[in-house]
């Protein structure tokens, strides 16, 4: 069986939705950079391991990489998953762990990469917004796409009532892309688009249309 650890900051809201999703991953710890993140409770009360490896204690990004790496590390996960995990690192970081990090984040990559997304989505004046699932690269919300998930933009939307349309559908689509992985159902490309042979997805969620060998 298919393991992960699962990176937060926050809430972890992405993280309950993998953990209850039915994904067939074995998750080995929930590892946070912030000792007061609330998602470390919740985990903890599910009888997954906890660890902290606080940014702030630490003196500069390549320590924090090291450390942070390191934590991973001991658990041997097949898989590690971002689920608002807020913070950057390094390429030494994601090259240790080539191919095998994957966040969520909440716009319809490579439309709006980093913070504020509903915010500038609305500022834009676009119609469709939405989630992504992807791979994890040296370059920020750039690596290769698993799956995507679009909502409308509504009249009278604030940010607050657009992204939470969002996050219904970062907890519906998470848990699948996770499921893939699992079932091997997803490998890391080398041409830049995502090889699947997934099937059997929702005509408002889009996937690449490739198949793996």
């Amino acid at each position: 069986m298919k393991s992960a650890v699962i990176l937060i900051s926050g809430r972890g809201s992405n993280m309950q939705a993998l953990v209850e999703g039915g994904t067939g991953l074995t998750f080995k710890a929930v590892i946070s950079n912030r000792p007061e993140a609330q998602g470390l409770e919740w985990a903890a009360s599910k009888g997954i391991p906890t660890r902290v490896v606080d940014h702030k204690a630490l003196p500069d990004r390549d320590t924090f990489d090291l450390a942070l790496g390191d934590a991973i590390a001991a658990h041997r996960p097949d898989w590690i998953l971002y689920a608002g995990f807020l913070r950057i690192v390094g390429e030494k970081f994601v090259n240790r762990f080539h191919g095998r990090l994957v966040n969520i984040h909440p716009s319809l990559l490579p439309s709006f990469p980093g913070l504020h997304t509903h915010r500038r989505a609305l500022e834009a004046g676009v119609k469709i917004h939405g989630a992504t699932v992807h791979f994890v690269t040296a370059t920020l919300d750039s690596g290769p796409i698993l799956i995507q998930a679009a909502v409308p933009v509504l009249a009278g939307d604030t940010e607050d009532t657009l992204a939470a349309r969002v996050l219904a559908q970062e907890h519906r689509i998470y848990p699948q892309a996770a499921r893939w992985l699992a079932e091997g159902k997803i490998e890391f490309p080398r041409n830049g688009v995502v090889q699947s042979s997934a099937s059997g997805v929702s005509t408002d969620t889009l996937i690449s249309p490739r198949t793996a060998p």
